[in-house]
């Protein structure tokens, strides 16, 4: 006789590490990186061509806030269509993002995604993530840093 694996009740797995609740908040704190640690990614050109695919063309997870750093970028994401994980979604973006500037540079396969527990824990990780270029040297203060944004307005629920 083989035995069931335990599912959690009212959960689904979109992704490897990223448990969705059908019933709660479902944020994710994702980190990508450029390959091999290039420094392109803090352009203009490139926050408009990311802000596009993510609000008209990666739909499948909506973005919310975002920052773009010289070799990274931190973004805040929710799953809006669970038929696509978070490592099938960012392929699509990238891909996209590559053959429409393919002089730019490339991202590293993949990511680093933390699904957050409560509203708190979210402004907590916004903060450190607009005070990264301070920490960096790039800037004096958060605000004068140009490459961030938000892409869609998502609330918590309950909110």
């Amino acid at each position: 006789m083989s035995e069931t694996p335990f599912r959690e009740p009212g959960r689904h797995t979109p992704a490897k590490g990223v448990h969705v609740s059908l019933g709660g908040p479902n944020w994710v704190f994702l980190t990508v990186c450029t390959e091999k640690r290039e420094r392109w990614l803090a352009q203009t050109s490139v926050q408009r061509a990311l802000h596009e695919i993510w609000e008209h063309t990666a739909t499948a997870w909506l973005v919310s806030d975002y920052l773009l750093m010289p070799d990274h970028l931190h973004l805040f994401c929710a799953p809006r269509d669970l038929k696509f994980t978070i490592e099938r979604w960012m392929g699509f973006w990238k891909d996209r993002f590559a053959k429409t500037h393919p002089d730019t540079g490339t991202f590293q396969a993949g990511g680093f995604h933390h699904r957050l527990r409560d509203g708190e824990s979210y402004a907590q990780k916004w903060q450190y993530v607009r005070e990264n270029p301070v920490r960096d040297e790039l800037v004096k203060h958060p605000e004068d840093w140009p490459y961030f944004g938000r892409v869609h307005e998502i609330r918590w629920s309950g909110d």
